[in-house]
This record gives structure tokens, C-alpha cells and sequence, in this order.
């Protein structure tokens, strides 16, 4: 076995397990920061977090969005649902449900932040417990980072640079419901 075999079984791995042990309900505060002119958002949701084995109709029919052969079988994947407020009005921000689906270094979805489309964002794990997400679509890029932290909570960050330029950073704190 060559050893980039062994390094794709490893990743493999550990994707699948950072997405099992984010399984279950999730009460996430989120602040939003507009940048350069500082305005910020806040927002309230309750997530959903379900893991998809492979071969599951979900993840055939991210599969099929993406146009994937069908040696291509995405190996894990999480179905994610939310709804949100925003709490500066107490309006409903946002509900919906997106799918996620990993290949390789890849991290297939049904849709983006700023887009209806399908987009791909590369990943990789630095440990076990920490999933970094890059995805450009549109001149913009998305940096994350998830990070779970005990059993109970997990930490996201997000920075929107869009033409070279920092627009937003969200940043989340979520507790295990």
C-alpha cells in the first residue's frame, strides 16, 4: 500500500468521524461583523445535524448534482437543518436543510451561502477535532474552521473575503442541546 493511500484511508477517517460526532441538536449563537464599517448581526439558531453513510439516497443524489461518476462514491456525508432569528429584531432569519458529502480533499454541497448552485470546498483536518472548509464561488472566498471542543460544544468560524477584500466574519459558539 503506497503512502498516499494509507494518508486518503487516515483523512477518510477522521472526516467521518468529525461528521458522527457532530450528530444531534445544536443551539448556536452566531455574531456577524461587516467589515470595514464594523456593523454587526446577531443570530440565534437551533441545528440539526444527521450523518449520511455512503451509498445513501442522499448522498447518490449530491453525487448526481455534482455530476460524479458513478466511481466516484462519496464515502460520509451530514444532512443539516436550521432554523434561525435574528435576535437585534427577533425576526425569523432562515430555515432550511443542506446536504454535505465528502470525496478525497473534497466537501460536496447541495448549495452555497450566497448561492442556490452546488459548490465544492476543499478540506482537510489539522487534528481530529477540527475541520477547515475552503470554497470560492462567485470572486469570493469562504475560509471556516469547526472545531469541537469536549462533547458539548463546538466553535465556527467563518471569513467572507470577496475581490481580495475581508467583507464579514461570523463567528459561533454551539452547545450541544
Amino acid at each position: 500500500m503506497t503512502l498516499n493511500k494509507l494518508i486518503q484511508i487516515a483523512e477518510s477517517s477522521f472526516i467521518t468521524d468529525f461528521f458522527r460526532e457532530s450528530v444531534g441538536e445544536w443551539s448556536s449563537e452566531r455574531r456577524f461583523y461587516t467589515l470595514p464599517d464594523g456593523e454587526i448581526k446577531e443570530f440565534e439558531s437551533a441545528i440539526a445535524v444527521k450523518f449520511l453513510e455512503a451509498g445513501c439516497d442522499e448522498l447518490l443524489r449530491l453525487a448526481r448534482i455534482h455530476n460524479l461518476s458513478s466511481k466516484e462514491s462519496l464515502i460520509c456525508g451530514t444532512q443539516v437543518t436550521w432554523e434561525s432569528i435574528n435576535t437585534m429584531t427577533g425576526k425569523k432569519q432562515s430555515q432550511g436543510s443542506t446536504l454535505f458529502g465528502a470525496l478525497g480533499d473534497k466537501l460536496y454541497r447541495d448549495f452555497g451561502y450566497d448561492t442556490s448552485k452546488p459548490v465544492t470546498a476543499e478540506y482537510y483536518l489539522p487534528n481530529a477535532k477540527t475541520l477547515c472548509l475552503r470554497t470560492e464561488y462567485n470572486d469570493c472566498l469562504f475560509e471556516e474552521e469547526l472545531k469541537l471542543i469536549g462533547e458539548k460544544y463546538r466553535t465556527r468560524q467563518t471569513v467572507k473575503t470577496c475581490a481580495g477584500q475581508q467583507i464579514m466574519i461570523g463567528q459561533a459558539l454551539e452547545k450541544r442541546v
